[in-house]
């Protein structure tokens, strides 16, 4: 294979995270010449999303702590010398303390696999308290049959390229070819079918056999594929940077999504709803005649407080909380501005933050829905995805599966030149972007890192049920303890395409302080309680009842300084992990910088050509209508797009 890449492009992208991922994109859509490479078999990195059997796989990867790729010893004699080598890591150190919970029963003796998956091994997994049961994981032996092979666009992974229109948002999701590509084994119906029978989970599906609503752990595997379990939990602002880009460079047309369809809080060991939108507080019975009136208030001078620094200006130096009190508000409506609006805990951010904080998630209101938020179907793990197809299109090589053993710098202008690939061969390139985990020790010895604290459970049900068991819900719950931080809960039902029916997907994310088992399972144990065979017998449980639980600490690496790299050239970029905040305005505020870096004056992400506009010389007609076919395909949909995109802010005002 290393024989058929080319030995000189503009651009090298090392990583597929999310910011590499667009920053390939925009340098693909500017003319450059780009390579885009990764060691692992998957794309996205840290910003992956993965079926059951394919956690499970990564999980062993981390477990066995093995090298992705094996090393070429012939590299060292490539270097010449007038150049010297900084070499790259070959493995992961991003991800530590990783823990896993069998909660539902396991039906040992069902020789069980999932649709499409690889043969499975036995391995133990820790038990979460000297009570409870040790059960076994079914771990896959090698990588999951989703992953694709190098230099090919995600096909797995990716949705299928005559998609819905851009940014679609979904109330009743996906057709049939959709549900055909995560499980080989279910028929095909059509679109009408699937609102009932695939996204609603009816009585008889929940009622599983042998025993009512009992869910096992053989049946989580065989519906294995109908999860899609993202690393890095994230939603996106309806109003914020990434959709911004999305729409302007129309790579949303790659992508579907879903309205959150509300936001919670937890009070006094109660979950429950927080009014948000005008509509809401006025219909909220939470809520006094008065509160109501003081909230739309107070809300209203949030929306334009930078006309009334007499307001706030006396209180900058104090944090929200305590000028929350000041506003005269009851403890009622400083908790849900606090936590739920502001999404901030009590000593996290000052005045002037937090009233940023709730304007931002106001001008946010409207646009899609009632809440400021929309959440990718089939994970977060699609959006790197869709920006590796936006760079495809205009020309990007793709390699995965495919290790840098390191980078070639000239000693006398200390400019990196080439790359060393695991093969040996030597590739040329004006730039190079290497995503932060890609380096050794040796490269990162001054660097100090912050963790994030992640877990992921599989339940039987909602944190708060409703008429609708198809609710997508955000929860922040407060630290209780000093030094300690709010956890969010980010809850997903099946219509996100992201879990098997009958159950939720449940994310937990707070910046680490300890192990994420030690930040994050005090909230868990507030939230569920474990599914067991006595608690299944009993029909009235309060809680919902926990099936499967991951806990894990993640790298964040977003606050490093270049400088805090060892003599790195100055063409060498580096693009971090994901970050703790529950957007991506970090992830598109790195690629936009370093984007302008590598191509100055270059606009960034611009919408692709108008099919009409392209001028094809007559002689050479027939060669290149078939090289650009692609393009007027892809973008047939836009002046639909831009309609639609419209309508939503047209209806909100």
């Amino acid at each position: 294979m290393a024989d058929t890449l080319p030995s000189e492009f503009d651009v090298i992208v090392i990583g597929t995270g999310l910011p590499e991922s667009i920053i390939a994109a925009a340098c693909s859509r500017s003319g450059q010449r780009v390579l885009h490479v990764d060691s692992r078999s998957y794309y996205g990195g840290n910003w992956a999303s993965f079926s059951f059997s394919g956690i499970l796989s990564w999980l062993k990867e981390y477990q066995e702590n093995s090298d992705v790729v094996n090393e070429s010893p012939a590299w060292q004699e490539q270097i010449l010398e007038n150049e010297e080598a900084i070499v790259l890591s070959r493995k992961d150190k991003t991800i530590q303390h990783v823990e896993v919970f069998c909660y539902a029963s396991q039906d040992l003796h069902e020789d069980v696999e999932e649709a499409g998956a690889l043969q499975k091994n036995h391995a133990s997994v820790i038990s979460g308290s000297p009570t409870e049961a040790a059960h076994s994981a079914y771990l896959p032996s090698e990588d999951e049959s989703l992953c694709t092979v190098s230099c090919e666009m995600p096909t797995e992974q990716t949705p299928s390229s005559d998609l819905e229109p851009a940014l679609e948002i979904n109330d009743v999701e996906v057709t049939g070819e959709k549900e055909k590509r995560y499980d080989d084994k279910t028929c095909v119906k059509s679109a009408s079918e699937e609102e009932t029978s695939e996204n609603v989970p009816t009585a008889e599906d929940t009622a599983l056999p042998p025993k009512k609503n009992r869910i096992t752990y053989s049946q989580i595997i065989k519906e294995g594929r109908r999860f899609n379990i993202d690393l890095v939990s994230k939603l996106l602002y309806s109003r914020g940077l990434l959709i911004d880009l999305l729409i302007k460079s129309n790579v949303s047309r790659y992508a579907e999504f879903k309205n959150i369809t509300r936001i919670l809080a937890f009070r006094e060991g109660r979950v429950e709803q927080v009014p948000c939108s005008r509509a809401d507080v006025f219909n909220s019975k939470q809520l006094t005649m008065v509160e109501k009136r003081m909230l739309m208030k107070f809300l209203t001078f949030c929306m334009e407080y930078e006309k009334h620094p007499d307001e706030y200006k006396a209180y900058e130096e104090i944090t929200f909380s305590e000028y929350l009190k000041t506003q005269k508000l009851t403890p009622n409506l400083r908790y849900f501005v606090l936590h739920s609006i502001a999404m901030t805990s009590e000593t996290a951010c000052n005045t002037v933050d937090g009233l940023k904080a709730t304007k931002n998630f106001l001008r946010c209101l409207g646009r899609y829905g009632n809440t400021p938020f929309l959440f990718p179907l089939y994970g977060q793990g699609e959006l790197p995805q869709c920006f590796c197809r936006m760079c495809a299109v205009f020309g990007g090589i793709y390699c995965l599966r495919h290790s840098v053993q390191c980078l070639v710098v000239d000693k006398e202008s200390r400019k990196c030149k080439a790359i060393i690939d695991q093969f040996g061969q030597r590739i040329i390139s004006k730039h190079f972007l290497v995503e932060d985990s890609y380096f050794s020790e040796n490269t990162c010895s001054h660097v100090q890192y912050r963790q994030i604290s992640r877990s992921v459970l599989i339940t039987d049900r909602s944190v708060l049920k409703m008429d609708s068991d198809q609710q997508i819900s955000i929860l922040t719950v407060p630290g209780e303890e000093p030094g300690t931080f709010a956890v969010r809960v980010i809850e997903l039902c099946p219509s996100t395409m992201t879990c098997m029916k009958g159950t939720y997907l449940v994310h937990l994310t707070c910046t680490s302080s300890k192990t994420a088992r030690e930040d994050l399972e005090p909230v868990v144990q507030k939230l569920f309680t474990p599914y067991t065979e006595t608690e299944i017998e009993n029909e009235e449980v309060e809680k919902p009842r926990l099936l499967w639980a991951l806990y894990f600490n993640m790298r964040d690496s977003s606050d490093v300084s270049r400088n805090s790299y060892n003599d790195l050239p100055s063409n060498v970029y580096v693009c971090s992990g994901p970050d703790c905040g529950l957007g991506n305005d970090n992830a598109v505020k790195q690629a936009e910088t370093l984007f302008q870096l590598i191509c100055p004056n270059e606009d960034f992400c611009p919408p692709p050509p108008n099919p009409e506009d392209i001028i094809i010389d007559g002689d050479s007609l027939q060669s290149e209508t078939s090289e650009f076919s692609v393009i007027p395909e892809a973008n047939s949909e836009t002046p639909k797009e831009s309609t639609s995109l419209g309508n939503p802010e047209e209806a909100s005002q």
